[in-house]
C-alpha cells in the first residue's frame, strides 16, 4: 500500500540581511558623497546585526555588517588624510 506525502518546500528569505548588504555596498560605492555614507553605514551595521539572529542564509547578513564597517572605517579615514593634508 502506498501512502502519498505532502511535502511542502517553503522558500525563506532573510529581508533584512539583504537589506543590510545593499546599504553596505551602496555606502562603498559612495563614500566620497559627503554626509550620504554614514546613514547607510550605520543602517547596514544595525540591520546586520539584527538579520545574524534569523538563521535563513545568514551570508547576506554577514556581508552586509563587514560592508557597513568598511563604509565607516573608509569615511573616517578619508576625513582623517583631508585634515592632515590641510594640517601643516
Amino acid at each position: 500500500m502506498e501512502t502519498n506525502q505532502n511535502v511542502t518546500v517553503s522558500n525563506q528569505s532573510n529581508g533584512l540581511g539583504i537589506t543590510s548588504m545593499v546599504l553596505g555596498i551602496v555606502g562603498l560605492v559612495l563614500v566620497f558623497v559627503p554626509g550620504l555614507p554614514y546613514p547607510l553605514g550605520i543602517l547596514a551595521i544595525i540591520f546586520g546585526l539584527i538579520a545574524m539572529k534569523n538563521p535563513v542564509k545568514k551570508g547576506f547578513a554577514i556581508t552586509g555588517l563587514i560592508t557597513g564597517i568598511i563604509t565607516i572605517i573608509l569615511k573616517v579615514l578619508f576625513w582623517a588624510a583631508l585634515a592632515s593634508i590641510f594640517t601643516y
